[in-house]
């Protein structure tokens, strides 16, 4: 399946691409990649078109799409591989956590990391418990991409979050230095404190000394 539906997506894309809008679009991920100029409608609309007739891809095809779509050049196929593989979190083994990995840590930045941390490696963990110790690793993980996914991985889970591990790995990380650590220890707080402020509030009075104003400014937005 991957062959032919890499060559109707790059088809679709290139004809759909606007160049005027590219630059900007390049400029705004700080020039690390380029772009065919696809808004996000048009990306997914060109997606669709793609896709039409194909059966449900297996994991093994998810695996090489995905893997495929991060050889190109062009941000938009990386974007669409990340909706690719949330559309069809339900065919892959907790064997693919190691493809999200890989995923992760290539051509790593927030427009593909945090689709792949929230929807792709968040739903294995949940379908999928025992890997919640691949979270634990990651939370401590030498690439800060990995730690933004551990953070975020749970986003999702509402009443089902393992507090101890959120709290947990905020903690752990609460004075990392890099900035997209400390917004996603801010987010996830703010996004847990949706279903249970009180304790967001108690983990933000005991831990205000340890984290960055950033990460308690974010984390409180809501409250």
């Amino acid at each position: 399946m991957t062959s032919p539906l890499m060559g109707r997506l790059v088809s679709a894309f290139e004809s759909a691409g606007d160049p005027a809008r590219a630059p900007a679009m390049a400029a705004y991920m700080r020039d690390q990649f380029a772009f065919l100029g696809l808004s996000a409608g048009a990306r997914r609309a060109a997606a669709r078109d793609a896709l039409a007739g194909l059966p449900r891809p297996t994991e093994d095809e998810l695996a090489s799409t995905a893997r495929a779509c991060w050889a190109l050049r062009e941000r938009e196929f990386q974007q669409f591989a990340c909706d690719h593989l949330a559309a069809h979190l339900r065919t892959p083994g907790p064997g693919f956590l190691d493809v999200c990995q890989e995923l992760i840590t290539t051509k790593s930045w927030w427009d593909t990391v945090d689709p792949l941390a929230t929807h792709v490696a968040g739903g294995l963990v949940r379908r999928h418990p025992a890997l919640v110790a691949r979270m634990d690793e990651w939370s401590g993980a030498a690439d800060m991409w990995l730690i933004r996914t551990a953070l975020l991985h749970q986003l999702h889970y509402g009443t089902a979050t393992d507090t101890d591990r959120l709290f947990g790995y905020c903690t752990r990380q609460a004075s990392h230095p890099d900035f997209f650590i400390r917004k996603a220890i801010g987010w996830a707080l703010r996004h847990y404190a949706r279903t249970d402020p009180e304790a967001v509030r108690s983990f933000l009075t005991a831990q205000r000394d340890r984290l960055s104003p950033l990460s308690l400014r974010e984390a409180a937005k809501h409250l």
